[in-house]
């Protein structure tokens, strides 16, 4: 696919010496990230599979595991625009990143967001721009700038939190937000809390979403808690 070789130039190791001492930054290669996924083949193709990478640097693992999505998404619904749209939705909104770097960060949601739209564009003639804007609100929410060792954003400290999403209905989008601590360490915490005033637990989320349809993810009023978590 021309997005992968337009990509390549992504794949680099490493950026700058100074950046590899200060922080152990070396990127994974190409060839190395392909044989790791071909290890879990079958739910890399599966398009409602969720995919975490707590380091993700600027996305080689995401990048990669975006388009085997999307090749499924492809081969299943390119017959049917609203369909196609309504399953890349789903592959994008199964996608996880948290980064250190926020730079990297930034990298990683614009290089998702370009391969998605590039995608896209090959499929349909129209473009729907709500289209974008959800994905590219998904990308906002689900690629993170954090520390995943200890769970918070590195210069605000504040705990880092990721949104599950589910489809309801055939469109509708159920999204459900919780503590990234919890889902590692399986405890009570009582320093965030759920829409009743009380400490929120393991299986119930910090923040509960109305549905809405796949297309209206970025409308004013759906955004909750604090959507920009790199601020």
């Amino acid at each position: 696919m021309t997005d992968l070789n337009d990509d390549k130039k992504r794949y680099i190791q490493v950026k700058s010496k100074k950046r590899v001492a200060s922080h152990g930054e070396v990127f994974t290669n190409l060839r190395e990230v392909n044989a790791m996924l071909d290890l879990v083949k079958s739910e890399t193709e599966r398009i409602d599979s969720r995919f975490l990478e707590p380091a993700c640097g600027n996305g080689n693992f995401l990048a990669e595991v975006l388009r085997r999505k999307l090749n499924t998404v492809d081969q299943r619904y390119c017959k049917n625009q609203i369909d196609w749209e309504r399953y890349a939705v789903i592959a994008v909104s199964s996608i996880y990143g948290v980064e250190i770097q926020s730079d990297n960060a930034q990298e990683c949601r614009d290089r998702l967001l370009g391969i998605f739209a590039e995608r896209y564009s090959k499929n349909f003639i129209e473009i729907k721009p709500e289209c974008i804007r959800s994905v590219q609100f998904l990308f906002e929410r689900n690629i993170i700038y954090g520390d995943a060792l200890d769970f918070t954003n590195p210069e605000t400290k504040e705990p880092i939190i990721f949104s599950e999403w589910g489809a309801v209905n055939g469109s509708m989008i159920k999204r459900r937000d919780y503590m990234f601590k919890f889902l590692v360490e399986k405890s009570l915490q009582t320093s965030l809390f759920n829409d009743e005033g009380q400490p929120a637990a393991i299986d119930e989320p910090v923040k509960d979403f109305p549905l809405i349809h796949f297309l209206k993810l970025s409308e004013s009023g759906f955004l909750g808690l604090k959507d920009s978590q790199d601020e």
